[in-house]
């Protein structure tokens, strides 16, 4: 039995990442109703919006869906009790311990995931009593650790070491890695990028031609060596803080305006590398179908080929 469904009580192991401002009730709830779990973010800070975004949820689709609360993010703490409170039953946690936060969390009997960029945040999360790993490698795109490891060595080394659910996130966007993904002990994937450039995406179609436009290179690690580091979409504004060595965290102040303004040179868009596998902007149900058979004939073709005794 697939233990990320048991979990989440979704039709198909697929989630939404919770990208700040943008994972809120309009592509979430595609998410959700395509079978998938749409994720509410609250990196955003704006605790009012972000539980007016999981009432309105409750509004959009009957499907199940889940809220993320990332400790570095969380500037006004009341966030967690309302999370707890709210009814959902699904949480992500990242950017932190998650020790912290689980007490209130399992007291309200919320099924908890923490994020992690590596083995040893690993360890410590299932320790501390996490019910699942989002097993997040550098491809993936927004804020990452510096010191990355890519999707396919971590979900390795993770698997190896603990044996608690695992989500795979970063660099996947399709059947093929979610294929990928599972045959090296993911039970369920995340998307991001994919997600961000949907149709129901509440993004500029600026943002999205962008993803669209853009190559394998496409995308670039900043500020490696301080705080924050992340992955972001390859422009003027991020090869020139490449070529200086870093940002201030203030330069977030206007994300808006490239997130929903156009201006792809206002802030960093963050995206991930699977921008050069991304080459048209589709509907959620057309993704996730596409994923889901993709995954599915993939996996038919491995077994046929095993049952012939090729390789």
């Amino acid at each position: 039995m697939n233990r990320v469904l048991a979990h989440t009580g979704v039709r198909y192991p697929i989630v939404q990442a919770p990208m700040g401002y943008i994972a809120r009730s309009q592509l979430a709830s595609a998410v959700s109703n395509a079978g998938g779990l749409g994720i509410i973010e609250t990196s955003s800070g704006e605790v009012d919006v972000c539980m007016a975004e999981i009432a309105k949820m409750r509004e959009l689709t009957d499907k199940p869906f889940g809220v993320n609360l990332p400790l570095l993010f969380i500037r006004d703490p009341r966030i967690v009790d309302l999370v707890a409170a709210s009814g959902v039953k699904f949480v992500t946690t990242s950017a932190g311990s998650p020790a912290k936060l689980l007490p209130t969390l399992k007291a309200a009997g919320l099924i908890v995931y923490h994020v992690i960029p590596n083995l040893a945040s690993a360890i410590k999360a299932v320790e501390a009593g996490v019910d699942g790993l989002v097993v997040e490698g550098g491809e993936g795109g927004g804020f990452k650790n510096p010191d990355d490891v890519s999707t396919l060595v971590l979900l390795q080394a993770v698997r190896e070491r603990v044996d608690v659910p695992l989500i795979a996130a970063g660099g996947i966007c399709d059947g093929r890695g979610m294929a990928a993904a599972f045959a090296l002990g993911a039970e369920a994937v995340q998307m991001g990028t994919r997600f961000v450039s949907a149709l129901e995406s509440p993004v500029h179609q600026n943002y999205k031609q962008a993803i669209l436009d853009a190559d394998d290179t496409g995308t670039v690690m900043l500020n490696r060596k301080s705080s924050p580091c992340v992955r972001a979409l390859r422009t003027e504004r991020t090869k020139e803080i490449d070529r200086v060595g870093g940002f201030d965290r203030s330069l977030f102040g206007s994300v808006k305006d490239l997130y929903f303004g156009g201006d792809m040179e206002s802030s960093i868009g963050l995206a991930g590398q699977t921008v050069g596998l991304i080459h048209e902007v589709l509907p959620v149900a057309e993704i996730v179908r596409a994923t889901v058979e993709g995954f599915h004939a993939i996996r038919k073709a491995q077994w046929e080929r095993s049952a012939r005794g090729e390789f």
